[in-house]
């Protein structure tokens, strides 16, 4: 089966977002999907993979990864070069499903588990939209609301946010009330009584819910060392399930000297891609739960590699997904067929919004758990919907 088209979509309303899919000779059709940067990584796509992988047989998916992620530039992190092999990767798994009439997670083993629990990030539909990207909610400032206003909710009300998600179901949820105060000084310092402030929305949790929910801290790599651990000498008053990326994810060492000091389990890091960054992470002692984003960390080969390293360590994964919804059902698939997966994370906002809008098949969510799909590959396909909008771009590399 010899690849013959290589295709790129994006959408100038979800700016950040792009898919590519793998064409072939025998008529399948592989879906991959990354995020941010997406006209980078499709101007790469097209001038430096596509001339690689037209022509060559389609299945060979551990030799085109280690081509791809192996390379000259960007085996060492999440820059484009990486996030398009992830794209790639995801797409030709895709295939590899298809040709052989399963699902990803029966390729990558079978189930381990029969359903998987969910967590909600509590983002709004424009979290992390382009232009967005890079900036945090304030204190009091207001974001359009929409059926599911997460973001705003964990601020002004997250009692009632937290009951709203034990009501459908969910047992876990993440926030971060912390980011809006780190713009003061560059992350370098909090005083006490912004830190009250700041984590003033987990004791509302806790006295409305108690231990009902799960909750997770994310500190989105904004604090220094000094600072992260000033705040959470306060936080874990509130039985914090996890610290996600409390410091810049970039020094093992001071990671692990956070988590010996905290009193917090770390979580990380959907920043970090490759195996090589994760195996530093663990031998330095520095992670309690393992967290990767399949489209920034080469895919969903180097993924599995991943998931295994963090078994050897006696450490449970949590795929990512603030993203798309390509990457959550590949994650999903991962995640099912991994003995050490606990958690996928996923975005409420985002499964009753705009993900609908980008493919025929989502996740089924039943209680606060993920089923196993049950299609060919991953399981869901670009929307004709979106494939005839006016702000959609599509670009073609085809085989002479």
């Amino acid at each position: 089966m010899k690849i013959t088209k290589i295709e790129t979509t994006r959408v100038r309303a979800h700016a950040n977002l792009l898919w590519v899919e793998i064409h072939t000779d025998e008529g399948l059709v592989g879906l991959g999907e990354t995020f941010r940067g997406a006209e980078a990584v499709e101007a790469y796509i097209h001038s430096i993979i596509a001339p690689m992988l037209l022509g060559q047989e389609a299945l060979n998916v551990e030799r085109h990864n280690r081509t791809l992620l192996r390379g000259y530039l960007g085996f060492n992190g999440s820059g484009v070069e990486t996030r398009a092999c992830s794209a790639i990767d995801i797409a030709l798994w895709d295939l590899l499903g298809k040709a052989l009439k399963k699902p990803v997670w029966q390729l990558l083993g079978g189930l381990c588990h029969d359903k998987m629990r969910a967590y909600n990030t509590c983002a709004g539909v424009n979290f992390n939209s382009q232009g967005e990207q890079r900036r945090t909610l304030s204190q009091g400032e207001q974001r359009p609301v929409g059926r599911y206003d997460d973001q705003v909710a964990f601020l002004e009300c997250p009692d009632e946010l937290a009951q709203s998600l034990i009501d459908e179901g969910f047992s876990a949820m993440k926030i971060w009330p912390v980011d809006s105060f780190a713009a003061a000084s560059n992350g370098q310092y909090i005083s006490s009584s912004d830190i009250k402030k700041a984590i003033a929305p987990f004791k509302k949790i806790r006295e409305a819910v108690g231990d009902k929910i799960d909750v997770m801290c994310e500190f989105h790599s904004l604090w220094n060392t000094t600072a992260a651990l000033a705040i959470s000498r306060e936080l874990r008053q509130y039985d914090i399930f996890w610290a996600e990326d409390p410091i810049k994810m970039d020094s093992p060492q001071g990671l692990a000297d956070y988590r010996r000091l905290s009193g917090i389990p770390v979580c990380g890091s959907e920043t970090l891609a490759t195996m090589s960054n994760f195996r530093d992470c663990l031998a330095a002692d520095a992670l309690d739960y393992v967290m990767l984003d399949l489209s920034w960390c080469g895919g969903i080969t180097e993924a599995k590699k991943i998931a295994a390293l963090a078994e050897a360590y006696q450490k449970p994964i949590a795929p990512h997904d603030c993203t798309g919804p390509v990457v959550l059902m590949a994650s999903l698939h991962l995640g099912l067929s991994c003995n050490n997966a606990i958690f996928q994370e996923v975005v409420r906002a985002y499964l009753a919004d705009f993900y609908g809008n980008l493919v025929d098949t989502l996740p089924v969510v039943e209680n606060g758990y993920l089923l196993p799909p049950t299609g060919h590959g991953l399981g869901t396909s670009l929307s004709d919907k979106l494939r005839s909008r006016a702000d959609a771009t599509t670009r073609t590399s085809v085989h002479a």
